[in-house]
């Protein structure tokens, strides 16, 4: 009996590993995948990291440098109005687009900015009110009043300069926003340079435009204006 039993436990062992050596087999392909992964994941994110640290030393940059030259134009990128009277940050703009005016910079003055939800009044009207009251002949004052946003502006104004046959302009906004206006003006079409008026550059505002600027690059900021409008009234 005994001679009989040997055959049965050597082939139940066989069989056992059989069965463990296809379950190693079978965990390879996904092992290798796991790893592929990982290594896919570091290298998106190191390439990120590097695109993006890249692109806020071009804003940083760019804050930081006045490239004005005589031009054809003088753009103001809007800001909030307060029923009628600029914010701060509207009359520090077109404090500084005054200054270039009355330098020489540009005979014309294009305001820009439309009417946000509740307003009376359009960014672009108020700030030729203000223009006006300083000085600026209404001859001179060009108004953009439909835009929410500075893609939108930028885009509105270089249609009807076009028409006076206007391509070269500056673009007066704020430091930080400056790299980005650039690249706008570029993909519309104006050949533009950047005078930024004199105010404080948070670092929050660095960071915010760093990503407008980078993903601007890769979408399109036509692109990326109508995504945004879903969070911010006016970028």
């Amino acid at each position: 009996m005994f001679p009989l039993q040997a055959p049965q436990s050597t082939q139940k062992i066989e069989v056992e590993f059989v069965d463990v050596h296809t379950q190693q087999t079978n965990s390879r392909p996904f092992s290798q995948l796991m790893k592929q992964t990982r290594r896919l994941t570091f290298w998106s994110l190191a390439l990120a990291f590097l695109y993006f640290s890249f692109t806020f030393a071009q804003v940083w940059f760019a804050a930081r440098k006045d490239t004005r030259k005589p031009a054809d134009a003088i753009i103001v990128l809007g800001a909030a109005q307060y029923n009628g009277r600029p914010s701060p940050v509207l009359k520090d703009r077109l404090d500084h687009a005054i200054t270039l005016y009355t330098e020489g910079v540009a005979e014309i003055l294009v305001v820009t900015g439309g009417r946000q939800e509740n307003d009376t009044y359009t960014e672009a009207s108020t700030a030729a009110d203000y223009l006006r009251k300083a000085g600026v002949p209404e001859t001179a004052i060009r108004r953009e009043v439909s835009s929410t946003n500075s893609y939108e502006s930028l885009a509105a104004s270089a249609r009807f300069l076009a028409k006076e046959n206007i391509t070269e302009v500056v673009l007066v906004s704020d430091p930080y926003h400056a790299k980005r206006i650039a690249d706008i003006a570029e993909e519309v079409g104006l050949d533009a340079q950047v005078s930024p008026a004199a105010t404080k550059i948070p670092l929050r505002a660095l960071v915010r435009e760093t990503a407008a600027v980078g993903l601007g690059r890769l979408l399109g900021h036509r692109r990326l204006a109508r995504i945004s409008q879903a969070f911010s009234p006016r970028t």
